[in-house]
């Protein structure tokens, strides 16, 4: 079976380096092409076998999957121009939070997944949220289920909580690398330690708070209670963060909601 990647750009990459990766997809499996080819022949040379073709319609010629891998404005003038070229076979996968798959299921005749990935998918971890349209059938579902599970642990939600799940497992990434990077950099501007120091002490950090919750030896509740002791030094902190960290994160999901809000309102005049 051919996999095809329409948009090489940032989340299509992940996609396409984490499904070698993990062994699988072979590279002569893989159709791709991108706006800007040379994006495209990049993959292509770091990955000798993966096919580049000219256009969209050729990736869907030569593929019975397809995951779409462009900006969510883009993707409806490219089903209307690529309408000729679906059939019922066809398993077509958006990557894209604001768009339904009834909205996809309206657009084109195939089956319709959608499937949003996070970065952390490209070493083989974290969660990918999955919707599946009304059209998709047994096969396809398991097709879907057996691929995306090599790279991730494949979550199925509800179209009601798309924004706030992509918050957690594709924004959360950038949130928590930002929350850390600050961290590291107060601790060098106010102490002796370089940056360097704090960076590897940050990173090892976190790896193992991760491997902690992954072998589920704490819950980030009774973590907190191990390490934060009656009268010690990590409790003054906590008490800090309690003080200034109150109402962040709900404002950080009151604006991606209001953004999201926004990018669905545009996306419904254009499938209306």
């Amino acid at each position: 079976m051919n996999i095809g990647v329409i948009g090489t750009g940032n989340m299509g990459t992940i996609l396409i380096e984490a499904f070698l990766d993990s062994g699988a997809v072979k590279a002569d499996q893989l159709v791709i092409t991108n706006r800007t080819l040379a994006k495209a022949f990049a993959i292509q040379r770091a990955h000798p076998g993966i096919a580049v073709v000219a256009d969209a319609a050729e990736v869907i010629k030569q593929s019975s999957l397809v995951f779409l891998c462009v900006k969510p404005l883009d993707i409806h003038p490219l089903l209307q121009q690529l309408a000729p070229h679906w059939t019922r076979e066809h398993c077509l996968v958006s990557i894209t939070s604001p768009i339904s798959v009834e909205q996809l299921e309206a657009a084109v005749p195939c089956q319709i997944v959608r499937a949003i990935p996070s970065i952390a998918n490209r070493a083989l971890s974290g969660s990918i949220l999955v919707t599946f349209g009304s059209r998709c059938s047994t096969t396809c579902r398991q097709t879907i289920d057996d691929l995306l599970r090599r790279i991730a642990s494949p979550v199925y939600i509800d179209e009601a909580i798309t924004r706030v799940a992509s918050d957690i497992s594709s924004c959360g990434p950038a949130f928590f690398s930002y929350l850390l990077q600050r961290f590291i950099d107060a601790a060098a501007a106010k102490t002796a330690i370089t940056k360097e120091q704090a960076t590897m002490l940050a990173t090892d950090m976190i790896i193992g708070l991760g491997e902690l919750l992954k072998r589920n030896l704490y819950t980030l509740p009774t973590l907190q209670e191990k390490v934060c002791v009656k009268g010690g030094i990590t409790g003054e902190g906590i008490a800090v963060l309690e003080q200034r960290m109150n109402g962040v994160f709900e404002e950080v999901l009151a604006k991606t909601h209001e953004k999201f809000k926004e990018d669905v309102e545009k996306v419904k005049q254009q499938f209306s």
